[in-house]
């Protein structure tokens, strides 16, 4: 409501301060507005979208490690490991000792992991089409996210 004083630069921070302004809940209620539509495509294949994440990475490279696994998707083991152990009792991945250093599990897709490449070929385009974006716009704002994320995780020291 305006009581007709003029404004102060105070004002002018201040609706910043506005829920719609800030840049965190436009991200994290995409997030959320995401991972719900996702859910009724991974429902065929049994993934969550955690493990849908996991399986792109594996898809990528199999036999990664579950430390390398955990630094692609800026998750720590303590969140990765119950989401593995789900992953090898459907029997889409087989988690092995590192026979060149024991402590590190290394992640191997099954037949059945790699099977299901297929089946999720067209989860991408069924979202793309759900965001009603061109590719080359949907290209562009994933790479400045990349990048966004790139600069935050710099200014927080990670």
């Amino acid at each position: 409501m305006n009581s007709g004083k003029a404004s102060t630069p105070d004002d002018s921070r201040a609706q910043w301060l506005q829920l719609d302004h800030q840049l965190c809940f436009a991200l994290y209620s995409s997030s959320l507005a995401m991972t719900k539509l996702y859910k009724p495509l991974l429902a065929p294949l049994g993934l969550t979208y955690p493990q849908y994440l996991v399986m792109l990475v594996l898809w990528e490279a199999d036999g990664l490690s579950v430390g390398q696994i955990g630094q692609r998707l800026s998750l720590d083991s303590g969140t990765l490991t119950p989401l593995l152990k789900r992953l090898e009792q459907q029997g889409l991945v087989e988690r092995r000792r590192a026979s060149d250093d024991e402590r590190r599990v290394d992640l191997l897709l099954t037949p059945a992991g790699r099977g299901l490449r297929t089946q999720a070929l067209d989860i991408p385009e069924q979202l793309a089409c759900a965001s009603a974006c061109e590719l080359d716009e949907l290209v562009s704002l994933t790479q400045r996210l990349h990048e966004l994320r790139q600069q935050l995780a710099k200014a927080a020291g990670s």
